[in-house]
């Protein structure tokens, strides 16, 4: 029998109706004749209160003790799951991620899978079962309970449907798919029948909140067809697979717009070998994480090195850069936490012209300014003004016909 994994995340059990409405989907696909694996993550808002009593307590709490008390709520979800299952009359059983030996490293709070035994999962589906594991969670080989980040029940749905080899990894959200961009600020955006991993990977990067990239390169790298739809309805979701030729027919797939960035530019560094190396440690060091990094020749004894960050990351990102000044001998630090992230993603960059022509275009008809401008094989990425973000993405939608299906827009050239 095909193995079929489903994911159900905290808004799609929010309650007991919501768990009886995912209990029955789970029905739905052993009654189709399917093994079924069940990942949930924690109900509604539990990680977040957990969270809170926690810092009421300690405001810097320890991070092993963290892990041990947001797997809890993950255990509970499942918990409920196969009590509910079970008075709907089927067999289920729940297991936590140490009780299958989902294997990580030692790093608390943001975990790495390094291997999952299925012998137990495999046993108990044999045996006729459905079975449910909590998400988000895994035991590192001292045995200590470890949980794997944002995104985590995701990325344990993913690597489980890799490990278990199953026929497909379904997506259950309160949203109908993925979207052209953000329905919530394009009004007009569409959902997208299928995506690829490389653009879902781009897309998550820049902010796109459906799936985490962490389980994307998990379906990439074992080549799990992944299916995100909504809890809500039986509608068709959005299918992630790898790139098929029909892909390359279309410009640009998706765009997004990230406003919680920040910029750093270190104006005329001394130009010589392994200065961005030792700018660059010192930010590792510092735990910070950088996006885009621009390095422009202003002489050939000087050059100026930019890089965004996160919101959340800038005190350390200044702190960092200005303890380098000694070592890198830059004049000043410029900082703006006014800007936005464009980003426009699409396979079909890779083999036809005229998307930054088209991108450029539109933004300077919409009199959008552009600070910056950063590149990938599949993306054009613009830094703007925070205030100009809103307008900026549906000039650009519009010029892309994001607001129609891939099978309206014109092909690209």
């Amino acid at each position: 029998m095909a193995v079929l994994v489903q994911k159900f995340g905290g808004t799609s059990v929010a309650n007991a109706e919501k768990i009886r409405r995912a209990c029955q989907r789970v029905i739905n696909a052993a009654k189709a004749g399917y093994q079924v694996v069940v990942v949930a993550s924690a109900r509604g808002h539990q990680t977040d209160e957990l969270i809170a009593d926690a810092k009421e307590l300690n405001s810097d709490p320890p991070t092993r003790e963290m892990d041990q008390l947001l797997s809890t709520g993950e255990i509970q979800t499942v918990s409920l799951f196969a009590i509910a299952l079970s008075a709907m009359g089927y067999d289920a059983i729940s297991f936590t991620g140490s009780q299958i030996r989902m294997i990580t490293d030692g790093v608390h709070s943001k975990a790495r899978i390094k291997s999952i035994d299925t012998q137990r999962i495999q046993k108990e589906l044999d045996s006729g079962r459905i079975v449910l594991v909590a998400g988000f969670q895994g035991m590192s080989e001292t045995e200590d309970v470890t949980t794997l980040g944002r995104g985590g029940s995701d990325t344990s749905a993913v690597a489980l449907a890799a490990a278990l080899k199953a026929k497909e990894c379904e997506i259950y959200t309160d949203v109908d798919g993925i979207y052209t961009t953000d329905p919530r600020i394009f009004k007009q955006a569409v959902k997208m029948d299928q995506i690829s991993y490389d653009e879902i990977l781009e897309l998550a990067s820049l902010g796109a909140g459906v799936m985490h990239s962490r389980s994307i390169e998990f379906g990439k790298k074992y080549d799990v067809k992944i299916h995100v739809r909504s809890s809500l309805n039986e509608n068709p979701g959005t299918i992630i697979t790898h790139e098929v030729p029909q892909m390359e027919g279309i410009m640009v797939s998706g765009a997004t717009i990230q406003k919680d960035m920040a910029k750093i530019d270190i104006i005329n560094v001394d130009n010589k070998p392994g200065n961005a190396a030792k700018i660059f440690t010192h930010l590792a060091k510092a735990k910070v994480v950088v996006f885009d990094i621009i390095q422009t020749e202003v002489s050939t004894e000087k050059a100026n090195v930019s890089f965004t960050v996160g919101m959340a990351d800038l005190p350390s990102a200044k702190k960092a850069a200005e303890t380098i000044k000694d070592e890198v001998h830059y004049d000043k630090l410029f900082i703006r936490d006014d800007i936005a992230e464009l980003s426009v993603v699409g396979v079909g960059m890779r083999t036809h012209y005229g998307v930054a022509d088209r991108l450029f275009g539109a933004l300077a008809l919409a009199k959008v300014n552009i600070d910056s401008i950063t590149t990938s094989e599949i993306r054009i990425s613009c830094i703007i003004d925070k205030k100009q973000a809103e307008k900026a993405l549906e000039a650009v939608c519009l010029a892309f016909e994001l607001d129609k299906p891939a099978d309206q827009r014109k092909k690209a050239k």
